[in-house]
Protein backbone atom coordinates (compact mmCIF):
# COMPACT_ATOMS: atom_id res chain seq x y z
CA UNK A 1 0.00 0.00 0.00
CA UNK A 2 2.75 2.14 0.88
CA UNK A 3 4.11 1.66 -2.05
CA UNK A 4 1.53 2.07 -4.43
CA UNK A 5 1.17 5.63 -2.57
CA UNK A 6 4.44 6.82 -3.30
CA UNK A 7 3.93 6.03 -6.59
CA UNK A 8 0.79 7.58 -7.49
CA UNK A 9 2.55 10.42 -5.29
CA UNK A 10 5.48 11.05 -7.69
CA UNK A 11 2.93 11.13 -10.19
CA UNK A 12 0.79 13.41 -8.92
CA UNK A 13 3.31 15.77 -7.92
CA UNK A 14 4.69 15.42 -11.55
CA UNK A 15 1.42 16.59 -12.97
CA UNK A 16 0.78 19.17 -10.66
CA UNK A 17 3.96 20.80 -11.23
CA UNK A 18 3.00 20.19 -15.43
CA UNK A 19 0.03 21.80 -14.83
CA UNK A 20 1.03 24.88 -12.61
CA UNK A 21 3.85 25.25 -15.43
CA UNK A 22 1.81 25.11 -17.96
CA UNK A 23 -0.53 27.33 -16.24
CA UNK A 24 1.53 30.36 -15.02
CA UNK A 25 3.43 30.76 -18.58
CA UNK A 26 0.25 30.52 -20.48
CA UNK A 27 -1.67 32.70 -18.17
CA UNK A 28 1.40 35.16 -18.15
CA UNK A 29 1.70 35.29 -21.77
CA UNK A 30 -2.25 35.58 -22.66
CA UNK A 31 -3.01 37.79 -19.75
CA UNK A 32 -0.49 40.19 -21.15
CA UNK A 33 -2.48 40.00 -25.08
CA UNK A 34 -5.48 40.61 -23.89
CA UNK A 35 -4.65 43.25 -21.08
CA UNK A 36 -2.40 45.21 -23.87
CA UNK A 37 -5.47 44.46 -26.60
CA UNK A 38 -8.40 45.24 -24.94
CA UNK A 39 -8.23 46.71 -21.46
CA UNK A 40 -7.69 50.89 -21.13
CA UNK A 41 -5.30 52.57 -18.48
CA UNK A 42 -6.79 51.78 -15.22
CA UNK A 43 -9.82 49.59 -16.15
CA UNK A 44 -8.48 46.64 -13.94
CA UNK A 45 -10.23 48.92 -11.05
CA UNK A 46 -13.32 49.87 -12.73
CA UNK A 47 -15.50 47.93 -9.56
CA UNK A 48 -13.92 50.23 -6.98
CA UNK A 49 -15.54 53.21 -9.03
CA UNK A 50 -18.74 51.77 -9.25
CA UNK A 51 -20.90 52.78 -6.13
CA UNK A 52 -21.79 50.72 -3.38
CA UNK A 53 -24.25 47.93 -3.12
CA UNK A 54 -28.05 48.19 -2.93
CA UNK A 55 -29.10 45.49 -0.28
CA UNK A 56 -30.33 42.87 -2.79
CA UNK A 57 -27.02 42.80 -4.46
CA UNK A 58 -25.46 42.65 -1.10
CA UNK A 59 -27.33 39.55 0.18
CA UNK A 60 -27.33 37.81 -2.96
CA UNK A 61 -22.93 38.08 -2.99
CA UNK A 62 -23.23 37.35 0.93
CA UNK A 63 -25.55 34.00 0.98
CA UNK A 64 -22.70 32.98 -1.79
CA UNK A 65 -20.25 33.39 0.28
CA UNK A 66 -21.20 31.56 3.33
CA UNK A 67 -21.69 28.42 0.99
CA UNK A 68 -18.17 28.90 -0.31
CA UNK A 69 -17.04 29.08 3.19
CA UNK A 70 -18.71 26.17 3.61
CA UNK A 71 -17.47 24.36 0.60
CA UNK A 72 -14.27 25.26 1.01
CA UNK A 73 -14.66 23.27 4.55
CA UNK A 74 -15.16 20.18 3.63
CA UNK A 75 -13.11 20.21 0.76
CA UNK A 76 -10.25 20.86 2.64
CA UNK A 77 -11.25 17.63 4.84
CA UNK A 78 -10.75 16.03 1.35
CA UNK A 79 -7.99 17.31 0.18
CA UNK A 80 -6.09 16.73 3.94
CA UNK A 81 -6.99 12.65 3.30
CA UNK A 82 -6.93 12.12 -0.62
CA UNK A 83 -5.95 15.21 -2.34
CA UNK A 84 -2.88 17.18 -2.28
CA UNK A 85 -1.90 19.28 0.41
CA UNK A 86 1.01 21.66 -0.34
CA UNK A 87 1.66 25.39 -0.07
CA UNK A 88 -1.65 25.97 -2.14
CA UNK A 89 -3.93 24.46 -0.51
CA UNK A 90 -2.18 23.64 3.14
CA UNK A 91 -3.55 21.10 5.81
CA UNK A 92 -2.73 17.78 6.87
CA UNK A 93 -0.39 14.87 5.41
CA UNK A 94 -3.10 12.54 3.08
CA UNK A 95 -4.38 9.27 4.17
CA UNK A 96 -2.47 6.48 1.51
CA UNK A 97 -5.12 3.68 2.06
CA UNK A 98 -8.08 6.44 1.42
CA UNK A 99 -6.10 7.78 -1.71
CA UNK A 100 -5.42 4.58 -2.72
CA UNK A 101 -9.20 3.24 -2.24
CA UNK A 102 -10.32 6.71 -4.26
CA UNK A 103 -8.42 6.03 -6.87
CA UNK A 104 -10.16 3.14 -8.03
CA UNK A 105 -12.92 5.93 -9.39
CA UNK A 106 -10.35 7.39 -11.51
CA UNK A 107 -6.37 7.83 -10.74
CA UNK A 108 -6.17 11.44 -11.11
CA UNK A 109 -9.16 11.67 -7.95
CA UNK A 110 -7.06 13.54 -5.98
CA UNK A 111 -5.29 16.06 -8.17
CA UNK A 112 -8.87 17.11 -8.70
CA UNK A 113 -9.84 17.03 -5.00
CA UNK A 114 -7.12 19.64 -4.86
CA UNK A 115 -8.04 21.56 -7.75
CA UNK A 116 -11.94 21.90 -6.32
CA UNK A 117 -10.63 22.58 -2.86
CA UNK A 118 -8.30 25.87 -4.97
CA UNK A 119 -11.30 26.86 -6.61
CA UNK A 120 -13.80 27.25 -3.64
CA UNK A 121 -10.69 29.27 -1.56
CA UNK A 122 -10.85 31.66 -4.33
CA UNK A 123 -15.05 31.70 -4.15
CA UNK A 124 -15.08 32.65 -0.58
CA UNK A 125 -11.90 35.11 -0.76
CA UNK A 126 -12.93 37.11 -3.45
CA UNK A 127 -16.51 37.36 -2.88
CA UNK A 128 -15.53 38.56 0.66
CA UNK A 129 -13.06 40.98 -0.30
CA UNK A 130 -15.84 42.29 -3.25
CA UNK A 131 -18.28 42.90 -0.79
CA UNK A 132 -15.41 44.60 1.55
CA UNK A 133 -14.35 46.70 -1.78
CA UNK A 134 -18.33 48.36 -2.02
CA UNK A 135 -18.43 49.08 1.86
CA UNK A 136 -20.74 46.01 2.34
CA UNK A 137 -20.30 43.55 5.49
CA UNK A 138 -18.00 39.82 4.41
CA UNK A 139 -19.16 36.81 6.15
CA UNK A 140 -17.43 35.59 9.01
CA UNK A 141 -17.93 31.87 10.16
CA UNK A 142 -15.19 31.16 12.25
CA UNK A 143 -17.24 31.45 15.42
CA UNK A 144 -18.78 28.17 14.39
CA UNK A 145 -15.96 26.05 13.95
CA UNK A 146 -16.78 23.56 16.73
CA UNK A 147 -17.12 20.03 14.98
CA UNK A 148 -14.59 17.59 15.37
CA UNK A 149 -12.76 16.34 12.40
CA UNK A 150 -11.36 13.35 11.31
CA UNK A 151 -8.41 11.75 13.72
CA UNK A 152 -7.48 8.72 10.81
CA UNK A 153 -3.57 9.57 9.48
CA UNK A 154 -3.52 12.69 7.31
CA UNK A 155 -5.80 14.63 9.40
CA UNK A 156 -4.76 18.10 10.28
CA UNK A 157 -7.79 17.53 13.48
CA UNK A 158 -8.46 21.06 13.13
CA UNK A 159 -11.84 22.02 14.07
CA UNK A 160 -14.50 22.21 11.17
CA UNK A 161 -17.98 24.05 10.08
CA UNK A 162 -19.39 20.94 8.63
CA UNK A 163 -19.73 17.08 9.10
CA UNK A 164 -18.69 14.69 6.19
CA UNK A 165 -19.11 11.29 8.52
CA UNK A 166 -23.24 11.21 9.24
CA UNK A 167 -24.37 12.19 5.62
CA UNK A 168 -27.83 11.09 4.29
CA UNK A 169 -27.25 11.49 0.29
CA UNK A 170 -29.43 12.34 -2.15
CA UNK A 171 -28.36 10.84 -5.34
CA UNK A 172 -31.47 11.82 -7.62
CA UNK A 173 -29.36 14.31 -9.62
CA UNK A 174 -27.99 10.97 -11.59
CA UNK A 175 -31.60 10.29 -13.01
CA UNK A 176 -32.54 14.15 -13.09
CA UNK A 177 -30.03 15.22 -15.20
CA UNK A 178 -30.78 11.98 -17.70
CA UNK A 179 -34.38 12.50 -17.90
CA UNK A 180 -35.58 13.44 -20.97
CA UNK A 181 -39.15 14.23 -20.38
CA UNK A 182 -39.21 15.76 -16.61
CA UNK A 183 -37.39 18.90 -15.32
CA UNK A 184 -38.30 19.80 -11.83
CA UNK A 185 -38.83 23.69 -13.00
CA UNK A 186 -41.87 22.20 -14.72
CA UNK A 187 -42.32 18.68 -12.38
CA UNK A 188 -42.25 20.02 -8.71
CA UNK A 189 -43.71 17.41 -7.51
CA UNK A 190 -41.92 14.37 -10.08
CA UNK A 191 -40.03 12.10 -7.65
CA UNK A 192 -36.37 11.59 -9.72
CA UNK A 193 -35.04 8.04 -8.84
CA UNK A 194 -31.94 7.50 -6.26
CA UNK A 195 -29.01 6.39 -7.67
CA UNK A 196 -27.94 4.61 -4.75
CA UNK A 197 -31.11 4.30 -2.35
CA UNK A 198 -29.30 3.59 0.78
CA UNK A 199 -26.98 6.17 0.67
CA UNK A 200 -30.61 8.10 1.27
CA UNK A 201 -31.26 6.33 4.27
CA UNK A 202 -29.50 6.14 7.46
CA UNK A 203 -26.37 8.40 8.09
CA UNK A 204 -22.78 7.04 6.05
CA UNK A 205 -19.08 8.45 6.59
CA UNK A 206 -17.55 10.09 3.59
CA UNK A 207 -14.37 10.42 5.19
CA UNK A 208 -12.16 7.82 7.41
CA UNK A 209 -13.28 8.75 10.70
CA UNK A 210 -10.27 6.90 12.60
CA UNK A 211 -7.36 4.71 11.52
CA UNK A 212 -9.68 1.67 12.01
CA UNK A 213 -12.18 2.39 9.20
CA UNK A 214 -9.15 2.26 6.96
CA UNK A 215 -8.45 -1.62 8.18
CA UNK A 216 -11.45 -3.33 6.31
CA UNK A 217 -10.47 -3.12 2.33
CA UNK A 218 -14.41 -3.42 1.31
CA UNK A 219 -15.53 -0.97 4.16
CA UNK A 220 -12.79 1.79 2.92
CA UNK A 221 -14.00 1.25 -0.50
CA UNK A 222 -17.71 2.01 0.55
CA UNK A 223 -16.29 5.05 1.90
CA UNK A 224 -14.57 5.99 -1.15
CA UNK A 225 -17.62 5.37 -3.08
CA UNK A 226 -19.82 7.44 -0.78
CA UNK A 227 -17.26 10.49 -1.04
CA UNK A 228 -17.48 9.69 -5.00
CA UNK A 229 -21.03 10.74 -5.03
CA UNK A 230 -21.13 13.26 -2.48
CA UNK A 231 -19.16 15.32 -4.70
CA UNK A 232 -21.19 15.52 -7.12
CA UNK A 233 -24.03 15.74 -4.50
CA UNK A 234 -22.57 18.44 -3.72
CA UNK A 235 -21.54 20.44 -6.66
CA UNK A 236 -24.88 20.44 -8.15
CA UNK A 237 -26.42 22.47 -5.35
CA UNK A 238 -24.17 25.43 -6.82
CA UNK A 239 -25.06 24.34 -10.23
CA UNK A 240 -28.44 25.62 -9.63
CA UNK A 241 -27.63 27.95 -7.14
CA UNK A 242 -25.54 30.57 -8.90
CA UNK A 243 -27.96 30.89 -12.48
CA UNK A 244 -30.97 30.63 -9.96
CA UNK A 245 -29.86 33.92 -8.00
CA UNK A 246 -28.39 35.99 -11.09
CA UNK A 247 -31.82 36.21 -12.01
CA UNK A 248 -32.31 38.59 -8.72
CA UNK A 249 -29.46 40.49 -9.61
CA UNK A 250 -29.92 44.60 -10.03
CA UNK A 251 -26.05 45.25 -10.66
CA UNK A 252 -24.72 44.09 -13.98
CA UNK A 253 -21.73 43.62 -12.12
CA UNK A 254 -22.52 41.38 -9.51
CA UNK A 255 -24.37 39.30 -12.20
CA UNK A 256 -21.43 39.00 -13.87
CA UNK A 257 -20.08 37.54 -10.65
CA UNK A 258 -22.59 35.11 -10.61
CA UNK A 259 -22.33 33.98 -13.69
CA UNK A 260 -18.70 33.63 -14.34
CA UNK A 261 -18.25 31.75 -10.34
CA UNK A 262 -21.58 29.49 -11.73
CA UNK A 263 -19.89 27.25 -14.97
CA UNK A 264 -17.06 27.05 -13.13
CA UNK A 265 -19.27 24.71 -10.18
CA UNK A 266 -21.08 23.13 -12.92
CA UNK A 267 -17.37 21.93 -14.46
CA UNK A 268 -17.12 20.46 -11.05
CA UNK A 269 -20.26 18.66 -11.42
CA UNK A 270 -19.76 17.57 -14.40
CA UNK A 271 -16.26 15.95 -13.75
CA UNK A 272 -17.42 14.66 -10.69
CA UNK A 273 -20.50 12.68 -12.03
CA UNK A 274 -18.19 11.07 -14.33
CA UNK A 275 -16.13 9.94 -11.46
CA UNK A 276 -19.17 8.88 -9.27
CA UNK A 277 -20.33 6.28 -12.26
CA UNK A 278 -16.96 4.26 -11.67
CA UNK A 279 -18.06 3.37 -8.39
CA UNK A 280 -17.35 -0.16 -8.10
CA UNK A 281 -20.56 -1.98 -6.49
CA UNK A 282 -20.64 -3.74 -3.40
CA UNK A 283 -21.97 -4.03 -0.06
CA UNK A 284 -20.36 -2.85 2.78
CA UNK A 285 -21.70 -2.69 6.36
CA UNK A 286 -20.53 -0.04 9.16
CA UNK A 287 -18.89 -1.39 11.92
CA UNK A 288 -19.53 1.22 13.97
CA UNK A 289 -22.90 2.32 13.42
CA UNK A 290 -24.11 -1.09 11.55
CA UNK A 291 -25.30 1.00 8.61
CA UNK A 292 -25.31 -0.73 5.18
CA UNK A 293 -24.82 0.59 1.56
CA UNK A 294 -25.02 -1.21 -1.23
CA UNK A 295 -23.54 0.28 -4.56
CA UNK A 296 -25.22 -1.26 -7.55
CA UNK A 297 -23.85 -1.82 -11.04
CA UNK A 298 -25.52 1.08 -12.59
CA UNK A 299 -24.92 -0.31 -16.04
CA UNK A 300 -27.60 -2.76 -15.58
CA UNK A 301 -31.48 -3.07 -14.52
CA UNK A 302 -33.28 -0.90 -13.27
CA UNK A 303 -30.58 1.74 -14.82
CA UNK A 304 -28.61 0.81 -17.79
CA UNK A 305 -29.20 0.97 -21.17
CA UNK A 306 -28.88 3.81 -23.39
CA UNK A 307 -29.85 6.93 -21.42
CA UNK A 308 -28.22 5.30 -18.59
CA UNK A 309 -24.79 4.09 -19.02
CA UNK A 310 -22.43 5.89 -16.82
CA UNK A 311 -20.47 7.10 -19.28
CA UNK A 312 -22.95 9.89 -20.32
CA UNK A 313 -22.14 12.75 -18.74
CA UNK A 314 -23.74 15.66 -20.80
CA UNK A 315 -27.23 16.60 -19.96
CA UNK A 316 -30.10 15.24 -21.50
CA UNK A 317 -32.44 17.53 -23.39
CA UNK A 318 -35.40 17.84 -21.45
CA UNK A 319 -38.89 20.50 -21.22
CA UNK A 320 -38.10 23.94 -20.05
CA UNK A 321 -39.71 27.30 -20.07
CA UNK A 322 -42.65 25.28 -21.41
CA UNK A 323 -44.08 22.23 -22.63
CA UNK A 324 -44.81 23.84 -26.31
CA UNK A 325 -41.29 24.54 -26.36
CA UNK A 326 -38.44 21.86 -28.08
CA UNK A 327 -36.81 20.35 -25.81
CA UNK A 328 -33.40 21.91 -24.38
CA UNK A 329 -30.32 20.85 -22.73
CA UNK A 330 -30.28 23.15 -19.68
CA UNK A 331 -29.25 23.56 -15.96
CA UNK A 332 -32.35 22.13 -13.82
CA UNK A 333 -33.76 23.81 -11.88
CA UNK A 334 -32.92 26.78 -11.89
CA UNK A 335 -36.43 28.26 -10.62
CA UNK A 336 -35.20 31.68 -8.49
CA UNK A 337 -37.87 31.65 -5.95
CA UNK A 338 -36.46 30.41 -2.60
CA UNK A 339 -33.29 29.10 -3.79
CA UNK A 340 -31.46 30.14 -1.00
CA UNK A 341 -33.90 28.98 1.59
CA UNK A 342 -33.80 25.58 -0.35
CA UNK A 343 -29.90 25.18 -0.31
CA UNK A 344 -29.45 25.73 3.49
CA UNK A 345 -32.74 22.86 3.78
CA UNK A 346 -30.64 20.29 1.66
CA UNK A 347 -27.34 20.60 3.16
CA UNK A 348 -29.43 20.57 6.49
CA UNK A 349 -31.06 17.30 5.30
CA UNK A 350 -27.60 15.80 4.09
CA UNK A 351 -26.30 16.18 7.60
CA UNK A 352 -23.22 18.52 6.92
CA UNK A 353 -24.24 20.54 10.07
CA UNK A 354 -25.16 17.88 12.31
CA UNK A 355 -23.81 19.28 15.75
CA UNK A 356 -24.07 23.15 14.67
CA UNK A 357 -25.26 25.62 17.06
CA UNK A 358 -28.87 27.36 16.97
CA UNK A 359 -26.83 29.95 16.18
CA UNK A 360 -25.38 28.73 13.64
CA UNK A 361 -28.86 27.71 11.76
CA UNK A 362 -30.51 30.99 13.04
CA UNK A 363 -27.54 32.98 10.94
CA UNK A 364 -28.04 30.81 8.06
CA UNK A 365 -31.44 31.08 7.88
CA UNK A 366 -31.22 34.91 7.87
CA UNK A 367 -28.44 35.33 5.31
CA UNK A 368 -30.83 32.54 2.98
CA UNK A 369 -34.10 34.82 3.50
CA UNK A 370 -32.32 38.41 3.02
CA UNK A 371 -30.70 36.90 -0.27
CA UNK A 372 -34.38 35.24 -1.47
CA UNK A 373 -35.68 38.69 -0.82
CA UNK A 374 -33.70 40.23 -3.12
CA UNK A 375 -35.31 41.56 -6.51
CA UNK A 376 -33.95 42.95 -9.82
CA UNK A 377 -34.82 46.09 -9.74
CA UNK A 378 -34.07 47.11 -6.56
CA UNK A 379 -33.22 46.46 -2.79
Amino acid sequence: MHQMWNSMKAEIDRRSFVRKGLSIAGAATAGAVLLADSLPLGAEDDHDRSGRLNRGDAALLRFAAAAEILETDFWVQYNELCGIPDSEVPGGTGNPAFTAALSVLDSDMAQYVHDNTDDEFTHQNFLNAYLVSKGADPVNLEPFRTLDGSTATGSSGRMRLTNLMKLTLDTSWWTRYRSSSHNPDLDPNFKFPQAIPTLAVGQHTAIPRTDDDTMDSNFLQAIANTAGFHMPTIEQGGNTLYPAMAQRASSVEVLRILISIGPTETMHFQTWSDKAGNAPPLTAKDPVTGVSVTFPDLNSSPFGGENFQTNLIMPEPCPFLSRKLPPCSVIRPTETRGIAMGVVNFLTAMGLFIGQSTAFFAMMRDLAADADRARRDGD
